[in-house]
């Protein structure tokens, strides 16, 4: 069985793909901010708890750390966490390293965790990485890369998702060579979590088809050499703004996300 760290696995979809993996009996690696609820999923899932908040990214590195003084292995990894928004919302709010929040958590956070997991995933190749994206994308503002002007949350989120996405293609080409797939995905459309009704919309999808789409990507035998694919759901697509998947757009974003993570630290 595989060793799969799940990031967000103490709620909405990163618990219910736990449970899920779980019962194939997969070894699981339950990351999360609330310690109540993730005692929950590790109790019924088997899975070894590590605590860590994405906000910093000086904690992104030591649950990194920490995971790899007690694996030395891991098969997949599921970037699962992230900040919503609440709709119409202009409220700006930052990281504990001063970056805006969403861009932070939902794509400086799993940039830095996957760089530091490498070798682990490396030692256990064929390895999988798999990006939790969004439908809703926006291209970065390069001029404004934290987002300061015309802020909206909304479209905070839709930058950081995009971004991901962006990353995933990029460095799907720089591991092919070492067997480690990467993907994204849009697992649902407003699934019926907590954080959708935080934002203030109705739920449209199930959470079980998010649950379905992204475990296809985590170990469906059929996906073994599919890398640098965005999934809507369960169909391969291309996102909202082809630009993002440029070389040009690619390498200029690769260059502010180093920017960004040195201001850091990291």
């Amino acid at each position: 069985m595989a060793t799969i760290l799940i990031t967000g696995a103490s709620d909405g979809l990163g618990r219910a793909l736990a449970e899920d993996l779980a019962r194939d009996g997969h070894q699981l690696l339950l990351h999360g901010r609330n310690a109540a609820r993730l005692a929950e999923v590790a109790q019924v899932t088997g899975g070894e708890v590590f605590s860590a908040d994405l906000s910093s990214l000086r904690d992104t590195r030591r649950l990194a750390a920490e995971i790899t003084a007690r694996h030395d292995r891991l098969d997949v990894l599921v970037n699962n966490a992230g900040v919503g928004f609440r709709a119409g919302s202009d409220l700006r709010e930052l990281s504990a390293d001063g970056h805006e929040l969403r861009i932070a958590v939902n794509y400086l956070a799993p940039v830095l965790l996957t760089r530091e997991l490498l070798p682990l995933l490396r030692k256990a190749a064929p390895a999988r990485v798999v990006n939790v994206a969004s439908v809703g994308q926006q291209l970065f503002d390069f001029d404004d890369p934290q987002h300061e002007r015309g802020f909206t949350q909304a479209d905070a989120y839709c930058r950081s998702k995009l971004a991901l996405i962006s990353h995933t293609v990029d460095l799907a080409a720089q591991l092919e060579e070492a067997g480690i797939t990467v993907n994204a995905v849009h697992p649902a459309t407003f699934m019926a979590t907590a954080m959708t009704e935080a934002s203030g919309l109705p739920a449209d999808e199930p959470l079980e088809k998010g649950v379905a789409a992204t475990r296809r990507l985590v170990d469906d035998p059929g996906l073994a050499g599919v890398t640098g694919a965005y999934f809507h759901s369960f169909d391969p697509s291309a996102p909202s703004e082809p630009a993002a998947l440029s070389l040009a757009y690619r390498q200029r974003l690769a260059a502010v996300t180093q920017d960004l993570l040195a201001a850091a630290g990291a």
